[in-house]
C-alpha cells in the first residue's frame, strides 16, 4: 500500500499549534514547524501550511467542543514575529497531485466551516488577532473567525493574492466569505483580489475586511480585553468539565479497514467499498450523567467519530475506489433508544455536541466526491440519524419480502425527530426537504410516520428509498448498478453527483463547496497555473508565468 494519510492526531503529537486555556478564553497560537511537512520536498516557511497543519487544527477545534466546553472565546494568533500566516504552502501545491490539491482544499473548507459555526452551534466564538502578513489561506483562517482584529503598523496587512501571484483562486472560501459574509462591495473586492500587497490599517476596516484596527502599542492588551468582553456577553452556560477524546482504534489491510463500530470491505477490481455501520449491542445509559460518564465510549459518539474518520480515510487514501455502498446491521429499536436519550436531553451540552458532530459528519458525506449508495438489507438498522444516510446517498436499494436462506429480521426504515430538523444540509434544508423539494407534502406524510417500522412497500410509497427488490431481482439489480457506475467517467460522476445533491436555496456554504470548488478544480488543471511555465510553478523564481490568453 502507498503512504497513508492519518487524520488521527492528539495534543501530544501537535507540531504546529499551541493551545492555552484560561477559563472562558483559550489562545490558539499558530507556530508552524518548517521541517514538519506532511511530505518531502518543501519547507513550511512563514507559517504556511499543508494538510498536516490543518489536520491538527481540525483536531483542536473538535477537542475545544468536547474537552473544553468551558471555553467561550478562542483567540487565534501567530506564534511567529512579523507574519500571521502566509497561507497554503506554494511548494506543496506546486508538487502535489491534482487530486491531493482538490481534497486538501475540501478538507480545509470543512475545518473553516467547523470553527466558523462554533459560536452558533456550541457557544464558542473565534476571533483572529492579526499581526504581520496575513495572506491567502492565512486571511481565510481569519475570515472564518467571527471577529477580526488587525494591528495598525507598517507591515501588517490582509490579502488574497492568489490571482496575481499564482493564477488560482482563494481555495478555502475566501471569495465567498468577503462577499457573502463580510459584504465587501464588489468593486472594492475586485481591487482587493488583484493586489499582491494586500490592504492595511484603517482602509482594511473601511472596506469591511476586518472588524477592528488597533494601534500596535495597545494591540495585545486590546485583544485580551475584547476576548473577555465577548466571553462575558456569551449566552453559553458555564460548563466545568468536558470529556476526553481518546485515540481511535483502527486496523488497515489491503482489502479491509475496521473501527470499533464500522467495517469497510474494499473490492479493488470492482472499484467499490462496502461500509457496514454496526448498531449498539447494549441498552443506552439511563441518564445524561451516565452518558457523560461513558465519555468517548458512548455509542453514538463512538460511531460518529469512527464514521468521520472512515470518510476521511477513504477520501484521501483510496481515490480509485469510486463507489461507496453503505449498509447497517443491528436492532432498530435499540438504536432508537440510544438516539432518544439525546433527543430528550437536547439542552444538555454533551447531547448538543454529539448532535452537532453528526451534523458535520453527514455534511462531510454530502460533499464527498464518490458515488454513494445505501443497501437496506434484512437485519439493518436505518433508524433516525442513520436513516439520514438514505437521503444523503445518490441511490438506495431495499430488500422486499423474505429471502431464501436469510433468517434476519425483515428490512425496515424507521424515522425519528432526527430526520426533521437537527441535521440540515449546507443549503439550510433537511435532507427530506431537499429530497421532496417539488412535493413538500411528502415531508408531512413522512413525519406522520415517526417511530413506525416501515417495510419496503411503505418506505417505497413514502419515497424514502429509490427501489425495492425481491429475492429474485436483488442480486442482479445491485450488481448491474455497481458495474454501470464503475464504467462511467469519474469526472462526469463527480460533476453529476455534486449538481444533483444540492437542490433548493444557495447559501454561503453551498457556494463554497459548489461554485468555488468547481472553478478551483478547473483552474488547477489549466497550464496557466500548473503548467511548466505557469504561475504556480514559477512562483519564487522572479519570472512571471506565461499565460494562454484565450478566454474560455
Amino acid at each position: 500500500m502507498s503512504q497513508q494519510i492519518d487524520f488521527r492526531v492528539d495534543p501530544s503529537s501537535y507540531r504546529h499549534w499551541r493551545v492555552e486555556h484560561d477559563g472562558p478564553v483559550a489562545t490558539l497560537s499558530m507556530d508552524v514547524d518548517e521541517k514538519g511537512g506532511l511530505f518531502d520536498g518543501y519547507e513550511l516557511k512563514l507559517n504556511s501550511y499543508d494538510l498536516g497543519v490543518d489536520i491538527e487544527l481540525s483536531d483542536i477545534v473538535q477537542r475545544m467542543r468536547f474537552e473544553h466546553p468551558e471555553v467561550k472565546v478562542v483567540v487565534m494568533l501567530s506564534g511567529k514575529d512579523n507574519v500571521f500566516c502566509a497561507g497554503a504552502n506554494i511548494r506543496m501545491l506546486g508538487g502535489a497531485a491534482h487530486s491531493h490539491k482538490v481534497n486538501f482544499c475540501k478538507f480545509t473548507n470543512e475545518t473553516r466551516n467547523t470553527f466558523e459555526a462554533a459560536e452558533e452551534d456550541s457557544g464558542q466564538l473565534y476571533m483572529a488577532a492579526v499581526k504581520g502578513a496575513c495572506a491567502g489561506g492565512g486571511y481565510e483562517l481569519a475570515l472564518a473567525c467571527n471577529y477580526i482584529m488587525l494591528t495598525d503598523d507598517s507591515t501588517s496587512a490582509v490579502g488574497l493574492p492568489e490571482v496575481p501571484l499564482l493564477a488560482v483562486l482563494p481555495g478555502t472560501g475566501g471569495l465567498t466569505r468577503i462577499t457573502d459574509k463580510r459584504k465587501v462591495r464588489r468593486d472594492l473586492a475586485d481591487i482587493f483580489c488583484s493586489m499582491e500587497e494586500g490592504v492595511k490599517g484603517q482602509r482594511a476596516k473601511d472596506w469591511r475586511l476586518v472588524d477592528e484596527v488597533v494601534p500596535n502599542s495597545a494591540f495585545d492588551e486590546t485583544v485580551q480585553q475584547r476576548a473577555r468582553e465577548f466571553a462575558e456577553r456569551a449566552k453559553k452556560f458555564t460548563i466545568d468539565t468536558g470529556i476526553t477524546l481518546g485515540p481511535l482504534e483502527r486496523t488497515v489491510t489491503e482489502t479491509k479497514v475496521s473501527w470499533s463500530t464500522i467495517d469497510i470491505t474494499i473490492e479493488r477490481p470492482a472499484r467499490k467499498a462496502v461500509f457496514t455501520l454496526k448498531g449498539p449491542d447494549e441498552q443506552p445509559p439511563a441518564t445524561m450523567e451516565a452518558f457523560q460518564a461513558q465519555g468517548d465510549q458512548a455509542y453514538l459518539l463512538r460511531l460518529c467519530r469512527d464514521f468521520d474518520d472512515a470518510i476521511l480515510h477513504m477520501r484521501l487514501n483510496e481515490m480509485d475506489i469510486g463507489l461507496w455502498i453503505i449498509r447497517t446491521e443491528g436492532d432498530p429499536e435499540l438504536f432508537a433508544a440510544h438516539e432518544a436519550l439525546l433527543t430528550a436531553h437536547r439542552d444538555h451540552w454533551l447531547a448538543n455536541e454529539v448532535t452537532q458532530y453528526w451534523k458535520r459528519t453527514l455534511k462531510r458525506l454530502d460533499v464527498t466526491s464518490r458515488s454513494l449508495a445505501a443497501f437496506v438489507e434484512h437485519g439493518s438498522c436505518f433508524t433516525g440519524v442513520l436513516a439520514e444516510i438514505l437521503f444523503a446517498v445518490d441511490r438506495s436499494y431495499m430488500m422486499d419480502g423474505e429471502f431464501e436462506d436469510d433468517d434476519r429480521p425483515l428490512a425496515t426504515v424507521q424515522l425519528s425527530e432526527a430526520n426533521f430538523g437537527p441535521y440540515p444540509m449546507g443549503n439550510g434544508l433537511t435532507r427530506l426537504q431537499t429530497r421532496f423539494l417539488g412535493d413538500p407534502e411528502m415531508v408531512e406524510h413522512a413525519q406522520a410516520c415517526i417511530g413506525k417500522p416501515l417495510d419496503a412497500a411503505a418506505a417505497d410509497k413514502l419515497g424514502l428509498v429509490t427501489m425495492i427488490l425481491d429475492d429474485i431481482d436483488w442480486e442482479d439489480e445491485v450488481r448491474i448498478f455497481a458495474e454501470e457506475r464503475a464504467s462511467f467517467s469519474p469526472d462526469a460522476m463527480t460533476g453529476l453527483e455534486a449538481n444533483l445533491r444540492f437542490a433548493g436555496p444557495e447559501t454561503m456554504e453551498t457556494r463554497i463547496f459548489g461554485r468555488l470548488s468547481a472553478w478551483q478544480n478547473w483552474i488547477f488543471n489549466r497550464p496557466n497555473a500548473v503548467g511548466s511555465n505557469g504561475a504556480l510553478q514559477r512562483y519564487g523564481t522572479g519570472v512571471r508565468g506565461e499565460f494562454d490568453l484565450e478566454r474560455v
